[in-house]
């Protein structure tokens, strides 16, 4: 069996440029990002899955040694069909916030509390009066503000 070089290379740089992405807070860039990584672990995919044979289903005259795994295409197949019904709930996700959001952008937002939160973290880690109870009393405290 042999790996072509350039088939890995390709890979290695979709994985890399689509975890890249995926790391942006734009929703659109998230989506693209997604699409790469499903691209490139269906070339993964490819590339172990062995050398080409006979089709699985002909039986007459050859070997089973000679014949295709069928279970890497399965595999393949399946993550298509996943990575199809991720990207349409991403898209409607996007389609969702872009009708929801004045300012015409994708970008996601930073929640008011969990800046609080943050900032009072860093302030106890430096030395200031916030205590860990506090924090902790804070967090309670956030906790039952999902009903609004």
């Amino acid at each position: 069996m042999t790996i072509s070089l350039v088939l890995v290379a390709v890979m290695v740089v979709l994985y890399s440029v689509g975890f890249t992405m995926m790391l942006d807070r734009g929703l659109t860039r998230i989506l693209l990002g997604f699409l790469l990584v499903g691209n490139a672990t269906n070339l993964l995919i490819f590339l172990m899955s062995g050398g080409f044979g006979a089709a699985p289903l002909m039986g007459r005259g050859v070997a089973p040694e000679e014949m295709s795994d069928p279970l890497p295409q399965a595999f393949v197949l399946t993550a298509i069909v996943i990575t199809f019904g991720v990207s349409a709930f991403l898209l409607a996700l996007i389609y969702r916030a872009f009708r929801l959001d004045s300012h015409s952008t994708d970008n996601v937002q930073d929640d008011a509390e969990d800046v609080q939160l943050m900032e009072q973290s860093v302030r106890s880690d430096s030395g200031d009066e916030a205590t860990e109870e506090e924090l902790l009393n804070a967090a309670g405290d956030f906790e039952g503000d999902d009903a609004r």
